[in-house]
């Protein structure tokens, strides 16, 4: 029987939806393309926003469309939110909730048996356990993502994640070293430590430190990526042990939602901009001229003109390398879903334009101080730019970076002198 696998949402979803494409793959099924005409649809739903919320449903719709024969399955943090209201819509056979993504074989199997089993969902907020879903190996060229946590115990007010994933549970760390070295003997180089709430693992008497030197300290691994950080886990201990892992760059994602204290307030953020700031600092003093990406909110609600003025404010003070923006959406089941003054969605996207536009102008400044710099980029795939075929890679700022050459570079790292912008996202080098 031919598969097709759809992810949605973050990396962590992207990690599991490989996963369990091997799953099906080590079962005897043939994957093929989502585009293809597919005896299964499994489409790993996103439910960050209404608008992933939206895309979630018209996959599956999509998929029953390609083939009214299919079995559709729905996986994911959508199926676990929304389980009642997907096992009514007709275009969906089985509903799959977070937790049960390891089982998603038998499932499938148990249903086409006797059609009867359609619901595996489970109640996230009294799972503890870590469900060990793993890869044999991935399909990216030079860079694994490694899943090491799932779960969230923050309750910020405007996000249904904690309601989705559940409570904070980390992976068992050998798992995570004897994963990296499978993968390492595949020829993996670069590896992406992601998780809901990455900030918060711990196994034993391992915490996230304590991973990531055993990880640097892996041979053949020559990057270690961290995902998602909350600011939080910043302090003078942790970047000082940090910087002595060779193989980590420094590209820090710090999340902080919002520049303004009264805004940070209101989503119930553990943390203002004071101390965001100040755990900036600590990173720039112990890594040389580190990249900063972060996302934001614009329009939480009862945010006026003068508080988004602060975000615009602050995002230019710490100069970050790349803004991910998101206009505030409304999540049933939130304290931020019922509190006054909910902001107009003109007003959202005005705000939010504003936002991007001094993001990009931020992210030209920060590539434009490693003009002239010769220095390490992972080469990854060959692009085609222009009609021109260039190689492509990242350094360890996550700067995209390609070169013109006739000499083969993919799969190695490569000291390369970046010369000038060769288009909105990436930076022109030579050998």
């Amino acid at each position: 029987m031919r598969v097709a696998l759809h992810n949605l949402g973050c990396k962590v979803n992207a990690y599991e939806t490989e996963a369990m494409s091997q799953q099906f793959g080590n079962a005897g099924y043939e994957i093929v393309d989502f585009k293809e005409i597919a005896d299964i649809y499994i489409i790993n739903t996103c439910s960050v926003t209404n608008v992933a919320d939206r895309k979630s449903r018209q996959m599956l719709h999509r998929s029953k469309k390609q083939n009214e024969n299919a079995i559709v399955v729905a996986v994911g943090c959508y199926a676990q939110v929304a389980a009642e209201q997907l096992e009514q819509d007709e275009a969906i056979d089985i509903v799959v909730g977070n937790n049960k993504k390891k089982e998603i074989v038998q499932i499938v199997e148990n249903y086409i048996k006797d059609r009867k089993e359609n619901k595996k969902i489970i109640d996230v907020a009294d799972n503890c356990e870590y469900e060990e879903i793993e890869l044999e190996t991935v399909t990216d060229y030079t860079r694994a993502y490694i899943k090491v946590q799932d779960g969230c115990n923050q309750f910020c007010s405007y996000c249904i994640i904690p309601y989705a994933r559940g409570r904070i549970r980390s992976r068992d760390a050998k798992n995570v070293y004897e994963e990296i070295k499978r993968l390492v003997e595949q020829g993996f180089m670069e590896f992406v430590i992601t998780g809901i709430h990455l900030s918060s693992y711990i196994s034993g008497q391992t915490r996230l430190i304590d991973l990531i030197e055993n990880i640097n300290a892996i041979p053949g691994v020559e990057r270690i990526r961290l995902g998602s950080l909350e600011p939080g886990i910043i302090t003078e201990e942790f970047a000082g042990r940090l910087s002595k892992c060779e193989k980590v760059c420094q590209h820090f994602h710090l999340s902080m939602q919002s520049g303004c204290d009264t805004v940070l307030q209101r989503m119930n953020r553990r943390y203002d901009s004071s101390l965001y700031y100040q755990k900036c600092q600590i990173l720039q003093k112990y890594f040389e001229n580190p990249a900063f990406t972060t996302d934001v909110i614009v329009g939480f609600p009862g945010e006026t003109d003068e508080e988004f003025e602060t975000t615009l404010k602050f995002v230019e003070k710490v100069g970050f390398a790349e803004l991910h923006v998101f206009k505030y959406s409304k999540r049933n089941g939130t304290k931020a879903a019922v509190m006054p003054n909910q902001v107009d969605e003109k007003i959202k996207s005005v705000r939010s334009d504003r936002l991007i536009e001094l993001g990009e102008n931020l992210k030209d400044k920060y590539r434009k101080t490693y003009i002239g710099k010769t220095i390490p980029v992972l080469m990854e795939e060959h692009v085609e730019i222009d009609g021109v075929d260039f190689q492509v890679g990242h350094t360890k700022e996550y700067i995209k970076v390609a070169v013109k050459t006739d000499m083969e570079m993919c799969g190695t790292i490569e000291n390369l002198k970046i010369l000038e912008r060769l288009n909105g996202e990436i930076m022109l080098a030579t050998i």
